[in-house]
C-alpha cells in the first residue's frame, strides 16, 4: 500500500550557516559600528542583541535574509518580541520549532479526512503517516497540502509505492 510521511523539519546545518553568515554582514557592515551588536544560536533558539531597538530590527532583516537564501523557511521561527536586556540594551529572542505538534497534527488530520479521498492518516509522534491505495489519491493530499497555507512548513518524506 503507497504512503508517505508529513513532516515539519529544519535543516540545523543551514540555521548555523545562515546565523555565521549573518554576524559576518553584521561586523562589517558601517551602521552596525559600535553597537556591538550579536547574532547567536543557542540550545533553545536564536538570540539577537544590540544597543537599540532599530539595531535589533535591522540585524532581524539580515538574518531572515540569510535564512531565505539558505532554504529556511521563516514559519519555522517563532517568538521574536524585542525586550530590554542589561545595560540599556535590546534583545529578541526565536525558538526553532521542530516536528508537528499534536494539535496541529490533528487539525491537518482532520483536513486530509474532510477531503473525502480515500486515504488514511495515523499520527506518529511528530508526523503525519498517509497511506492510500492509488497514487493519484496521496499526489493529490500533497496537492493540497501544498495549496494550504499552514503556520508549520510541511515536508512530504518516505514516499513508499
Amino acid at each position: 500500500m503507497p504512503s508517505f510521511d508529513v513532516v515539519s523539519q529544519v535543516d540545523d546545518q543551514e540555521v548555523r550557516n545562515a546565523v555565521d553568515q549573518s554576524m559576518r554582514e553584521i561586523v562589517n557592515r558601517y551602521d552596525f559600528k559600535g553597537t556591538n551588536t550579536t547574532v547567536a544560536l543557542t540550545d533553545e533558539g536564536i538570540t539577537v542583541e544590540s544597543a537599540s531597538d532599530q539595531r535589533v530590527e535591522a540585524a532581524i532583516d539580515v538574518l531572515k535574509t540569510k535564512l531565505v537564501r539558505r532554504k529556511v523557511s521563516l514559519k519555522s521561527l517563532a517568538g521574536g518580541e524585542i525586550k530590554p536586556a542589561a545595560g540599556g540594551r535590546s534583545r529578541a529572542e526565536y525558538t526553532l520549532s521542530h516536528g508537528i505538534s499534536q494539535d496541529a497534527a490533528r487539525d491537518l488530520s482532520k483536513h486530509i479526512r474532510d477531503m473525502g479521498s480515500k486515504v488514511q492518516v495515523q499520527i506518529q509522534g511528530d508526523q503525519l503517516r498517509v497511506q492510500g491505495k492509488k497514487r493519484d489519491e496521496l499526489q493529490a493530499v500533497i496537492a493540497e497540502l501544498k495549496g494550504l497555507d499552514y503556520a508549520l512548513p510541511l515536508q512530504y518524506v518516505n514516499y513508499r509505492d
